[in-house]
C-alpha cells in the first residue's frame, strides 16, 4: 500500500510562476544582507532558513542514509496581497547583483485571484495596454520654401497659448471702450502639469514640482503651470507669490476647500485659474478616492477630516441637480470669489455628451474653457473595471467638440483642452502637437511627468502601480516620511525643468518644418496623417500609407 503525503491547498493557492513577476534569487552571489527584504514596498521576499535532506548513498556497502544541512536564502510569498509588482527595488539595494524581478512569460494566473474578501481589485496607475492612436499621427505637410529662415535653432517661435474665454476683435473694443467687464485670459505654456492632489503625491514630489514651475517662469520665460488636483495644496503656498502659477481644482468632495477660502483675504496674487471638475477619464461616473494609507495626520489637517479613514468624493456635485445648472452656478461662484478676475473652467471625462456640456459653456459668459479627460488618464486609485473598460478615448471625442465650435463660428472663443495618455509611451510632444492640430488649445500630463521627473516606476504592463496604498518605492506617492525622503525635491525640480526645455525644442522642431512660427497651429488638421482609414475618417485626417 503507498502512503501519501498530505498536503494542504486552497483555491488560491498559487506559486511564483503563477504571478507576472518572479523573483529570481542567485544564491552564490548572495551574502543575507538582508537589504532586499527590508526594502521590498509589498514584503514580497522573506529571508528563510530550514533543515535540507540531503541523500547518501554508499555503493560499496550497499548502504543508503541521509545527511542534513540548514539552508539560508531568499524566498517569495506567493499570496495576492504580498505579490511582487516588478518595481525593482531588490535589485536596486543589493550590493551583489543577486536578486531582482523578472516578467513571467506564461500566462499569469494570479489575476484570477485578485477578488479577496468580496472587494474588487483596485490599482493606480493607468490602463494596461500599450497602443496608442496617437502615437501613429504624424505631421505630413512640410514647407520647402516658405521661410528658408525657419530654423528651429534660431528663429523665433510663438509657443505660448490662452486660457480664458477670447472676445472677439470688435467685442472687445466695445466693451473697452464702454468701460464693461472683460473675461480674464491667461498666457500659459501648453503642456501643463495635470491635476494630482497633495495627498496622492508625497509632499517631496509636490514641492519638486513646485520649484521646478517657478524656474520655469522666474528664470526661463516660459509660463508653465500645474494643478493642484482635489484636496487643495499647502497653506503655505496660497499666501506666496507662486499661487500665480497653481490652477485650484475643487471637486466633488470639496476637500481642501477651507484652507482656500480662509486664505483669500491673504492671498498676495491670484491663481492661474479655477477647475472644477466633474469627472476623470480614468473613471468616469466615479468620485475621488484617497485611500486610509495616504491619510496622514498632515493631510487629515488640510482636509478637516479624522486621520487614516478612506476619503471618498461623491461621483457628482451633490448640491445641484443638472450638469447644466452646475456648470452654470459653480462658475458663476467661483468667478465672483475672485472678483471675476480669474478663468474658471470645468474638467469632464470623455464621453458622448461631452458635445452637450460645450454646448452649455458656449452660452455661459463667465466660461473660460472646457478639460477633457479621456480614457487613457491615470489615476491614484480605481478599480480595474473602471480604467479598462470606462470612457472615451481622447483623440475622437476632442475632435468632434472642435468641429463642433467650427460650425458655431466659436473654435478661437472657447479654448479646449485635452488629457489622458500624453506622453504614455514617452512620445509626450509628439502627442501634445498631435491633439493640438487636433483642436486642443493645450494639453494636461500627470503620469509623464511622474515617470520623467522623478523617476516612477508604474508601467503600462502593470509594473509597480500601487499609487493607491501608499508604499510607491521612489516616494513618489507616499504619505510615509520613511519612504517620501527617498526623494529630492532639488532633484525633482531640475528633472521638471529638463522636462520642458526639451518640450519647447521638440514643439520648435515640429512647428519649423510646418511653416509656423507667429502661434501655435491650433486645429491645423491638413498637416496630420495616420495610416489607418478608419481613424483618418473619424478624425478627418489624411490617410497615408
Amino acid at each position: 500500500m503507498v502512503s501519501v503525503r498530505s498536503v494542504t491547498t486552497s483555491p488560491s493557492s498559487l506559486i511564483p510562476q503563477d504571478h507576472q513577476w518572479i523573483v529570481e534569487h542567485r544564491e552564490d552571489r548572495c551574502t543575507l544582507c538582508g537589504r532586499c527584504t527590508s526594502a521590498c514596498p509589498t514584503e514580497a521576499i522573506y529571508l528563510t532558513y530550514r533543515r535540507q535532506r540531503v541523500p547518501r548513498l554508499n555503493l560499496y556497502n550497499q548502504e543508503r542514509g541521509s545527511n542534513y544541512r540548514t539552508f539560508f536564502g531568499i524566498r517569495q510569498r506567493t499570496d495576492i496581497a504580498h505579490r511582487c509588482i516588478g518595481c525593482g527595488t531588490c535589485a536596486m539595494v543589493c550590493p551583489n547583483e543577486a536578486i531582482g524581478p523578472v516578467p513571467n512569460p506564461n500566462d499569469a494566473r494570479a489575476r484570477f485571484h485578485m477578488f479577496q474578501q468580496g472587494d474588487a481589485w483596485k490599482r493606480g496607475g493607468r490602463r494596461n495596454d500599450t497602443e496608442t492612436l496617437l502615437d501613429r499621427i504624424i505631421f505630413d505637410r512640410i514647407s520647402m520654401l516658405t521661410d528658408p529662415a525657419l530654423d528651429a535653432g534660431r528663429h523665433e517661435f510663438s509657443l505660448n497659448t490662452l486660457l480664458g474665454r477670447v472676445l472677439s476683435p470688435e467685442e472687445f473694443l466695445r466693451r473697452q471702450a464702454a468701460g464693461e467687464w472683460i473675461p480674464p485670459v491667461r498666457e500659459i505654456f501648453p503642456f501643463i502639469i495635470g491635476s494630482m492632489s497633495f495627498g496622492a503625491l508625497s509632499p517631496n514630489m509636490w514641492l519638486g514640482l513646485l520649484q521646478g514651475v517657478a524656474y520655469c517662469n522666474e528664470v526661463l520665460d516660459m509660463p508653465v503651470v500645474m494643478c493642484t488636483g482635489e484636496g487643495g495644496c499647502p497653506p503655505w503656498v496660497l499666501k506666496s507669490p507662486f499661487l500665480k502659477y497653481v490652477i485650484l481644482q475643487i471637486a466633488s468632495g470639496y476637500f481642501g476647500w477651507d484652507e482656500i477660502i480662509r486664505a483669500i483675504p491673504e492671498m498676495q496674487c491670484d491663481p492661474a485659474a479655477i477647475e472644477i471638475k466633474y469627472g476623470q477619464g480614468a473613471k468616469p461616473g466615479d468620485g475621488g478616492l484617497l485611500m486610509w494609507f495616504k491619510v496622514s495626520k498632515l493631510i487629515a489637517r488640510l482636509r478637516g477630516v479624522p486621520e487614516g479613514v478612506d476619503l471618498p468624493s461623491p461621483p457628482v456635485h451633490q448640491t445641484l441637480y443638472s450638469i447644466e445648472e452646475s456648470v452654470m452656478k459653480m462658475i458663476q461662484t467661483m468667478s465672483m470669489a475672485w472678483g471675476f478676475r480669474v478663468p474658471v473652467y470645468p474638467k469632464i471625462s470623455g464621453s458622448t455628451s461631452a458635445k452637450a456640456v460645450l454646448n452649455n459653456l458656449v452660452r455661459n459668459p463667465y466660461a473660460a474653457g472646457l478639460l477633457i479627460d479621456g480614457i487613457d488618464g491615470g489615476t491614484g486609485a480605481a478599480y480595474n473595471v473602471s480604467m479598462d473598460a470606462m470612457g472615451h478615448p481622447i483623440a475622437s471625442n476632442l475632435r468632434e467638440c472642435y468641429l463642433d465650435l467650427v460650425a458655431q463660428g466659436k473654435q478661437n472663443e472657447i479654448p479646449l483642452f485635452a488629457a489622458g495618455g500624453v506622453g504614455k509611451n514617452g512620445n509626450v510632444t509628439q502627442n501634445g502637437m498631435a491633439l493640438i492640430m487636433l483642436g486642443a488649445s493645450g494639453v494636461h500630463m500627470g503620469k509623464y511627468i511622474m515617470q520623467a521627473a522623478a523617476g516612477c516606476l508604474g508601467s503600462e504592463r502593470n509594473r509597480c502601480n500601487v499609487c493607491n496604498i501608499g508604499i510607491c518605492p521612489k516616494g513618489i506617492t507616499s504619505q510615509n516620511p520613511k519612504i517620501y525622503r527617498r526623494l529630492d525635491p532639488d532633484e525633482v525640480a531640475q528633472r521638471v525643468v529638463d522636462v520642458f526645455m526639451g518640450i519647447r525644442t521638440e514643439m520648435k522642431k515640429i512647428m519649423a518644418p510646418l511653416g509656423r512660427s507667429q502661434s501655435l497651429p491650433i486645429g491645423m488638421s491638413d498637416a496630420l496623417g495616420i495610416d489607418d482609414k478608419a481613424a483618418a475618417d473619424r478624425l478627418q485626417i489624411r490617410y497615408v500609407c
